[in-house]
């Protein structure tokens, strides 16, 4: 959350193993419950919510992984090609133990766990 289902949708028809929060019946969850249902569903949470690298940095987390879009509103065709371009350049297995910051102009990697703020 706050992305749209169709980015879920889109994954899931590249054949990852992905289900939007809703979906999830984590629409209405504190971020803690959904990383910690991330985690043990060895999932990556993909959102727009700048709290979420803080929680994770907060609680010295190695995990889930994250991908955050930040700069601004992304079309869903934005979000998308942004995505594929991630996809692209960052192995799959990586992403668990890395947040991943998307913006408009570039990507940024960091691996997990962060030191706090």
């Amino acid at each position: 959350m706050p992305l749209s289902p169709g980015l879920a949708r889109w994954l899931v028809e590249h054949r990852h193993d992905a289900i939007h929060a809703a979906e999830a019946g984590l629409d209405r969850s504190a971020d803690e419950v959904i990383l910690h249902r991330a985690l043990s569903e060895q999932r990556v949470v993909i959102t727009a919510d700048m709290d979420y690298p803080r929680l994770l940095a907060i609680a010295k987390s190695k995990g889930p992984g994250l991908i955050l879009f930040r700069g601004g509103n992304y079309s869903e065709r934005e979000s998308l090609e942004r995505l594929q371009h991630l996809l692209d350049t960052i192995p799959n297995e990586e992403l668990p133990r890395s947040i991943v910051v998307i913006e408009k102009a570039r990507i940024r990697r960091r691996l997990l766990p962060l030191e706090p703020f």
